[in-house]
């Protein structure tokens, strides 16, 4: 057993068991019972799914062997009282594993900042680290992607249990979980935007400022020579507020409301610090300085329209003559003090994260086709010019005067661009990301939109990023990027904005299109081309991935993504999405934060700096990937066109119960109407298959390939592509963590369904055909066995969410049995709370899934 896995066992598993006990003195109804009965349900659960029973028989059999409980209102009451006990539980096993961060995870041993600091100094390669760090980042961007659950005085009670954990303060520890038992977990209005924008601001004040602070002050004293004050190594972005693609409750004055919060939010963290500061800088010369300051911070938090004199320049002028007077007449005491909050406002100036605008293409098109039909700054036959004709109208259309008939919202969004980043700096917002981009058009179209609301051309401080996801637009790509770059006009705004063209590709619609391996070697084979194409016009090619929480979004293990990425694809930045669980569970705590964060880091430098050719993979292996990519691809395809395929997933789990979970801002579906998978979204999408424990876009196809291409003798070829290849253990392990949360005895008893049953089988073969190729590739008769901790973390968090997944499915059984004629019916009402209530808990459980 490895240390770290002892450790684990120790400050997490055994700490559980001890701290869950404390749960029996919970201010619960009828709490003393509950904690007693809900251990037999676990066991009765366990024994009933190995002997094959279904959700329903099982607790219909735990109520006749356990209870006296006979009326329905007696029996469904405990279920509830399971419920709020399990979420509890969950939340208790968060709090632990981020007390034990630092204990079970070795914060200076491979892939951290100090590994790298050896592997420079063996290597003699300070030169060349240092004209790495000359444009190198790694840029955060947080979403508001609704997979967690957990409301901001849940998280901020988590955030505190784990100090009092980590202290072995048993009495605080006992405070808080009663606090918990009083506090709600669930939402019974729908968060707005700006309430999902608050809620990750508590990261980036509480997490994120102190983490990003560290980092860059070990980088500046332990590579003073490489790290420049021009470019900043971590750059933290937002969507909230900002992300209206799919959202209609986002205006354009959410936008600004959300960007003065992250003002404020970031003005608040100085003026703290700042008052820590005057305790130490008591100095003569100095004091004076500080105090003047701190009173411009004040002034800035708690005086209405004082934000306008306040700039970043004014902060850092105002520290570097504190820092000089220190160092020339205070030897220098706590200098190192004044220059971590110098980094801190180099980093965050005054905008904290910086905003990112996205909307989807068909929304700019529309747009562009009713100014033509409304005014005449675009001709009448506009909609039926070649796209080439069109291009050419908006690189040079002059501006117009907005009425409400144009959508107003859209051009009053363009210009709050503009007023954000005259109050917060240039970096407050400046790109604006075009969803579902299918063609150059749709980049100009906003381009031309840009330039109707009054921009001008030389002074269009504007990024625009289109992002390619589905598999026919990432095989698109290079073509759509190399007419924009043709396009003299675009090259001439690329020219004002450094040369750079930043591109994003998505995971999650790529998934849903094109199942897991080909998602996912779609997206790779895309960055080789840009990159190629991008190269040969002269452009800065920057990639923006978005990557989910679980594998099946593009999660799991991210950096060994970047670690793996060949010489052929670019990587000056590394650029992704944090979404939902994953902030919590990768960047919940400083600890966490930092060690993922210098994880990141390090894979995007060391591949730079030390990777062999090797990481490139040869033709052969592409070819090789090419064909499993397709094979995989053939068998999604087949699936997804089965006209069962989505209903089976509608019946079968709760994906009907998303929008109505109170989770997020947004809809469910991009559009109303009859369920279909373009419009589903992808969180509801995989949530459902997770909750359903079979995680279908995390694997399907993979088995198939690997028997197909077997077939035909190629078993020895894979071999060696995984035993040389870190991109594809890297897939195959992502792939292993997506199977380890199944939990196929929870539907066997759908294998018999007169209509769902076949895909039912469909699913269990192809999830026992993956795992035993799976087997043959790792040499391993577990999954994930090569990641005890992990692997243990999941185990232990499947026990306390079998439960929940047991009721779940109970509820949906009982719901499908009352019928459709009784579905406003006040028992199925019951029933359907049930299923939502177990959404919380069992989502906030798969918090490991990246």
């Amino acid at each position: 057993m490895s240390n770290t896995l002892a450790e684990f066992k120790n400050l997490v598993g055994t700490k559980f068991e001890m701290y869950n006990s404390l749960f029996t003195s919970l201010p619960f109804h009828k709490v003393e019972k509950t904690g007693i009965l809900l251990s037999l349900f676990l066991l009765h659960c366990e024994e009933g799914f190995r002997n094959n029973q279904s959700p329903a028989e099982i607790i219909d059999s735990f109520f006749r062997q356990y209870t006296n409980y006979v009326s329905s209102k007696e029996q469904i009451d405990l279920l509830f009282r399971f419920i709020q006990y399990s979420e509890r539980q969950v939340v208790l096993f968060d709090a632990l594993e981020d007390a034990a961060f630092s204990a079970t995870h070795d914060m200076d041993g491979s892939g951290t900042l100090k590994q790298l600091q050896t592997e420079v100094v063996q290597a003699n390669s300070q030169l060349q680290l240092a004209e790495k760090l000359k444009d190198f980042s790694v840029r955060l961007v947080l979403t508001a992607h609704p997979n967690q659950f957990y409301p901001s005085a849940v998280l901020g009670i988590i955030h505190d249990l784990g100090k009092a954990l980590q202290k072995d303060d048993t009495v605080l520890v006992n405070t808080y979980l009663q606090q918990l038992g009083k506090t709600p977990f669930f939402k019974k209005e729908k968060p707005t935007p700006y309430d999902e924008a608050v809620n990750l601001i508590w990261f980036l004040e509480n997490v994120f400022y102190h983490s990003a602070g560290h980092i860059l002050s070990f980088l500046k004293s332990e590579f003073q020579d490489a790290v420049t004050e021009e470019n900043q190594l971590i750059r933290m972005g937002f969507w909230p507020g900002g992300d209206r693609d799919g959202n209609p409750f986002v205006k354009a004055d959410t936008t600004l409301k959300v960007a003065e919060a992250l003002r404020q939010s970031i003005i608040k963290c100085y003026y703290m610090e700042v008052r820590l500061l005057k305790g130490r800088l008591t100095f003569q010369g100095v004091d004076t300085l500080l105090a003047s300051l701190e009173d411009r911070l004040y002034k800035n938090l708690f005086i209405p329209g004082y934000n306008a004199y306040l700039s970043k320049d004014e902060i850092s002028a105002t520290l570097i003559e504190i820092r000089d007077i220190l160092i020339a007449k205070h030897n220098s005491l706590f200098l190192n003090k004044v220059n971590n909050l110098l980094d801190k406002v180099n980093l965050f100036g005054l905008f904290f994260a910086s905003l990112d605008v996205r909307q989807d293409s068909s929304v700019h098109k529309e747009l562009v086709e009713l100014v033509s039909e409304k005014t005449s700054v675009l001709p009448k036959n506009y909609k039926n010019l070649s796209e080439e004709s069109k291009i050419q109208l908006l690189q040079n259309i002059d501006s117009l005067v907005v009425d409400t008939d144009l959508d107003k919202d859209t051009f009053d969004t363009i210009l709050s661009i503009r007023t954000i980043q005259r109050f917060n700096g240039p970096e407050g917002c400046h790109r604006y990301i075009i969803s579902h981009t299918t063609s150059a058009l749709n980049v100009m179209e906003v381009y031309g939109l840009c330039l109707m609301a009054g921009w001008k051309k030389e002074e269009l401080k504007v990024d625009f990023v289109p992002l390619f996801e589905t598999i026919g637009d990432l095989r698109n790509a290079a073509k759509v990027m190399t007419i924009l770059y043709q396009n003299e006009a675009y090259r001439e705004h690329l020219k004002r904005r450094k040369n750079a063209q930043t591109i994003m590709l998505g995971f999650s619609d790529g998934t849903k299109d094109g199942g897991y391996l080909m998602a996912n070697w779609s997206i790779y084979k895309a960055k080789e081309e840009l990159t190629r194409i991008s190269k040969e016009y002269g452009i800065e090619v920057v990639f923006f991935d978005g990557r989910g929480g679980p594998p099946a979004r593009g999660g799991g293990k991210t950096h060994q993504f970047y670690a793996s990425m060949g010489k052929n694809i670019a990587n000056k930045e590394i650029q992704l999405t944090i979404q939902g669980q994953t902030i919590s569970s990768n960047f919940g705590t400083r600890a966490s934060a930092r060690f993922n964060m210098e994880q990141l880091m390090h894979s995007g430098i060391s591949n730079a700096l030390f990777s062999l050719r090797s990481s490139t993979m040869s033709s052969p292996e592409e070819e090789l990937l090419q064909e499993l990519a397709e094979e995989s691809y053939q068998a999604f395809n087949i699936l997804k066109n089965n006209p069962d395929f989505l209903e089976y997933l509608n019946f079968a789990s709760p994906l009907r119960y998303y929008a109505e979970a109170n989770i997020g801002s947004r809809p469910s579906k991009r559009k109303a109407g009859k369920l279909n998978l373009n419009d589903l979204r992808a969180v509801p999408y995989v949530g459902a298959w997770s909750q359903l424990k079979q995680n279908i876009p995390g694997y399907y196809g993979v088995g198939i390939a690997f028997e197909k291409l077997e077939a035909e003798g190629k078993w020895g070829d894979i071999k060696n592509l995984y035993n040389h290849s870190l991109y594809f253990r890297t897939l195959m392990g992502n792939c292993e963590m997506a199977m380890s949360k199944c939990f196929f005895p929870l539907t066997s008893y759908l294998s018999k369904h007169p209509k769902y049953g076949v895909l039912w089988n469909l699913f269990y073969e192809e999830f026992e055909r993956t795992k035993k190729y799976i087997f043959q590739l790792t040499g391993k008769s577990e999954l994930m066995a090569d990641r005890e901790t992990d692997q243990l973390s999941i185990r232990m968090r499947q026990r306390i969410e079998l439960p929940l997944i047991t009721i779940q499915q109970y509820a949906l059984t009982m719901i499908r049995e009352k019928g459709v004629k009784a579905s406003n019916s006040p028992e199925v009402k019951v029933f359907e709370k049930l299923v939502m209530r177990c959404s919380f808990g069992i989502i906030n459980a798969e918090r490991n899934s990246a």
